[in-house]
């Protein structure tokens, strides 16, 4: 997802984006684990759009 697209959003959107992508990281850690994961990199993207997202969100609470 483009950090643009994200910044439009507001902090209830986000926060949904959040858990999915969580949930996503998870299903992709089991997937890794039990040998059924054929793309190992998608860990990673999963994993720095998390932290993408979690910037963004940190932003506009203005926490920085």
């Amino acid at each position: 997802m483009k950090v643009q697209e994200l910044r439009e959003k507001n902090l209830s959107e986000l926060g949904k984006e959040l858990l999915s992508l969580r949930r996503a990281q998870f299903g992709l850690r089991l997937q890794h684990r039990t040998q059924q994961l054929a793309n190992v990199s998608q860990i990673n993207k999963v994993r720095k759009d998390i932290a993408r997202l979690k910037t963004i969100i940190r932003e506009k609470t203005g926490q920085l």
